[in-house]
């Protein structure tokens, strides 16, 4: 299970896990402000260059009329959740174990000045100007002694909305995480791409945070990431560690990719494979003997692959099919299922590895589709369906049944599943009783 971390003002050492956060301070590129009081660290906080007089400290320009930022962040994490809504017309949400709910039933409606000027209080005037040309924006910030969090702004219907997501200011482990041991061997793979695929919030960064530090932990390699924001922070142990926030440390993943094999990395992190020249250039680098860990908006292998050849002209697929089904090492799909108990999520993950027989039916458009049959016949290679690893986590204890339904990829093959095992179990105890009499 991946339960919620309970959170205790002033803590730093507290327990990482899938899109819940806590409390610490982080000094990086982010705008740092000051919640709840004078800071006790005696480092300055750390602010923009271009920040205006007074940045990093909460003097007041925070508040507004019907909006207390810092108080609604720390209710946040208070409450032990992942994400805060700020949007006019509406009371600030948040969303905790995976459920939207008001912060605060009787709060006042937001008003465009208060999403407004909240936004403003966290950027600075380069960002500002970059927010109104583009009308939307990605970057972190930092509140000392408090939370890091991943902030999306963007415009609708005239108006400003926010999306704060607490990152985890420590990075999780693949046994903390309690993911299938074929994940850790994915992270140790010399060269070729390693997708973790999933929905937006289903902790695809967290599993590749995770898979970084492993790397971190047991090998000595260059590893270099390429983020927009950069969400956990790593630092150096065996392997030195380089990440590059899009908009701060370089233009673009087009501009950073072009150049990324002139620093000598071993591993190379793409925080997501957004178009045809992000793609292209991932293939070039595995085929080259990198190894090229990276995200897609996708539910399974096979919708991974053919999500893949969509970003490419008709008359170039089959050849991307060859590249593809040459440089692949494994996908884990993964989707994030309330944990039996009711607190925090658990991870289930499907997870394809790369043998013969999924080259070829990758390189044949016709028997793609049969992936998902070679997936839940390859627990030999640590493979696993989406349903396979559900049924373990409710044998488990993990989750309910009444959950596993709702979430099952086929719930009535997966029901038939269960009651046969259950009909098992029964005669064999049967048998026992029997024997034993």
């Amino acid at each position: 299970m991946v339960p919620r971390p309970s959170h205790a003002v002033g803590s730093v050492s507290i327990r990482t896990f899938y899109g819940v956060g806590f409390y610490a301070n982080i000094l990086g590129n982010d705008t740092l402000i000051r919640v709840n009081g004078p800071c006790s660290d005696s480092r300055p906080p750390v602010v923009p260059s271009d920040a205006p007089a007074g940045a990093g400290v909460d003097d007041g320009s925070m508040r507004t009329s019907n909006l207390d930022l810092a108080a609604a962040l720390g209710a946040l994490l208070s409450e032990q959740g992942s994400d805060l809504h700020l949007k006019v017309g509406n009371r600030p949400l948040i969303r905790v174990d995976g459920e939207l709910r008001p912060l605060d039933p009787g709060a006042s409606i937001l008003e465009p000045h208060d999403t407004e000027e909240a936004l403003h209080g966290l950027l600075t005037s380069a960002r500002i100007a970059e927010f109104e040309e583009a009308h939307e924006l990605d970057f972190a910030y930092s509140v000392s002694h408090l939370a890091r969090f991943r902030v999306n702004a963007y415009k609708q219907r005239g108006t400003i909305s926010l999306v704060l997501r607490v990152v985890p200011t420590s990075v999780p482990s693949l046994a903390g995480l309690d993911l299938p041991p074929a994940v850790a061997r994915l992270a140790e793979q010399e060269r070729g791409i390693v997708l973790v695929t999933g929905t937006t919030g289903s902790g695809k960064s967290t599993t590749l945070a995770a898979m970084i530090e492993h790397v971190n932990d047991t090998a000595s390699k260059h590893v270099v990431t390429i983020e927009d924001p950069i969400e956990y922070l790593h630092s150096d142990r065996r392997s030195s560690i380089d990440q590059r926030e899009v908009g701060s440390d370089t233009d673009s993943f087009r501009t950073a990719l072009r150049r990324v094999l002139r620093q000598d990395p071993d591993v190379i992190l793409i925080g997501e494979m957004r178009d045809e020249e992000t793609v292209r250039a991932a293939l070039s680098a595995a085929e080259t003997g990198h190894l090229i860990l990276s995200t897609l908006h996708t539910q399974d292998a096979a919708e991974t692959v053919n999500r893949i050849l969509e970003f490419f002209q008709p008359g170039e697929r089959q050849q991307v099919r060859a590249t593809l089904a040459g440089s692949l090492r494994g996908i884990v799909s993964q989707r994030l299922v309330p944990a039996a108990d009711g607190h925090g999520r658990t991870a289930i993950c499907e997870i394809l590895v790369m043998t013969g027989r999924v080259h070829d039916l990758i390189i044949d458009p016709e028997e793609t589709g049969g992936l998902v049959d070679v997936i839940a016949e390859g627990e030999y290679y640590g493979m696993q369906t989406f349903d396979q690893a559900l049924f373990a986590a409710l044998q488990a204890g993990k989750v309910t049944m009444e959950t596993a339904l709702r979430v099952a990829s086929h719930p009535h093959d997966f029901e038939l599943l269960v009651d046969a095992q259950g009909r098992r179990a029964s005669s064999i105890e049967n048998v026992a009783a029997f024997s034993g009499g």
